[in-house]
């Protein structure tokens, strides 16, 4: 049976999300997707984007807000419109989305269904479902908004859909996978994210067998006047035991601070200073299978290092999302502006791995598994400069590397006018 597999706190954020970036995140959120499908298969994938350590880290890198609640509703949305054009290659289809296009899903499961021949009138009522257990079920002050429903041709889902609490200027996110799940009222999250917000109602819990049964036994006993006498008498040396000593496990929570910008303490920098080596060593080994596309250079290899990690890395290795932000920046200019050059040769390289991978020709997708092999390797003693000078050094090159942001295209310092044309890196 699923489990919930962990939680995290997501402040609140308004704003969209420009097309110069959206349109990047769904050409990379797709080559990302299938890299993991051609080496690890659809199931794998599905459990990725149930795990909510794994997700953040992926929107990070797509140069979203690396620690805010938009990640959700971004991420939904580039899969939506980039694996949708591959999902009969793939067999993998993306429905659902915020506000209206939420309420499309099941519609969007039964087309599916007919057309690849899986259920798709139970998969539209798994949806109905999943939906009012995290509406109904599960009263924690979060009102729904978003609803993605991931799910393959052999019928297998994830669900990813999120919450929000405008009084605390908070989101919850909530993670379903389809395997194992033997009950949708028998703890089946694969995860839940949130800020504690006291005590909640967890009527799919599975220690609440015995509360859902009570409650359909008074109401058909009782009726709705007798259940209100029978509350307005309750003492309180009657009340069950307090909630506490029900408590759930301690399991990984996730804290998304308010802030913005990336601080040293949101990064495990053994981590990163292993990923900026791995690009250092690693990168010039191979130059001959990874980098023969025009114009990368080492900058890329840095970005590419984490990537690579991204399409490798053990669930515990994405326990700092934040860390994911250093590869392609923010578009609020945190950590930094998003380096358009860079995040571009990203994706033409990847999309070169893929491509090159599906007619056997494997070398540049192993390299990218290499860089991710060499990083964990030399993060138990490489060293490195601090997240600031990393950081500083980010803005110094920004416009020389396409630096862009919501407030626009960053300004060439006087030292970049004579180089407009100077290699990446």
């Amino acid at each position: 049976m699923a489990q919930r597999a962990g939680s995290a706190d997501l402040p609140l954020h308004n704003g969209r999300v420009p097309k110069w970036l959206g349109d990047r995140m769904t050409r990379l959120g797709a080559v990302i997707c299938e890299a993991i499908i051609h080496h690890y298969g659809r199931d794998e994938l599905l459990r990725r984007l149930s795990h909510p350590y794994w997700f953040q880290s992926f929107g990070a890198i797509m140069g979203m807000d690396w620690h805010s609640s938009g990640i959700t509703t971004s991420v939904i949305g580039a899969l939506k419109r980039g694996l949708t054009p591959l999902s009969r290659e793939l067999g993998v289809h993306v429905c659902g989305g915020r506000g209206t296009h939420s309420r499309k899903t099941p519609d969007e499961l039964a087309a599916i269904g007919e057309r690849v021949g899986i259920d798709g009138l139970a998969l539209a009522r798994v949806s109905r479902l999943v939906a009012k257990v995290d509406s109904a079920a599960v009263q924690d002050g979060f009102d729904l908004y978003l609803h993605g429903f991931i799910v393959t041709d052999d019928g297998k889902w994830v669900v990813v859909q999120q919450g929000m609490n405008g009084d605390s200027r908070q989101a919850r996110r909530y993670h379903w996978l389809s395997e194992g799940l033997t009950s949708f009222v028998n703890s089946p999250h694969s995860a839940i994210e949130g800020r504690e917000q006291g005590r909640i109602i967890n009527l799919a819990d599975e220690r609440a067998v015995a509360s859902r049964r009570g409650q359909l036994d008074l109401l058909r006993d009782l009726g709705p006047d007798g259940i209100v006498r029978e509350v307005a008498a309750f003492e309180p040396e009657h009340q069950s035991r307090p909630v506490e000593e029900l408590a759930q496990p301690m399991l990984p929570h996730l804290i998304m601070p308010a802030h913005h910008d990336v601080r040293e303490s949101d990064v495990i920098m053994r981590r990163l200073h292993g990923n900026l080596a791995a690009a250092t060593e690693r990168g010039p080994a191979d130059f001959e299978d990874l980098l023969l596309v025009p114009g990368v250079g080492a900058r890329t290899v840095k970005a590419l290092a984490l990537v690579a990690e991204v399409l490798h890395g053990a669930p515990c290795r994405f326990s700092d999302p934040a860390r994911f932000s250093l590869a392609h920046g923010g578009k609020d200019r945190h950590p930094f502006p998003v380096p358009l050059k860079v995040y571009d040769e990203t994706i033409n390289v990847l999309k070169s791995a893929v491509q090159k991978g599906k007619l056997g020709r494997e070398e540049q997708l192993q390299a990218l598994q290499r860089l991710d092999n060499q990083s964990r390797q030399l993060e138990r003693y490489a060293t490195g400069p601090d997240l600031k000078e990393i950081i500083a050094g980010e803005f110094d090159r920004s416009a020389s590397l396409g630096g862009r942001s919501v407030f626009g295209w960053e300004p060439a310092p006087a030292e970049y006018h004579a180089k407009t044309d100077k290699k990446i890196g």
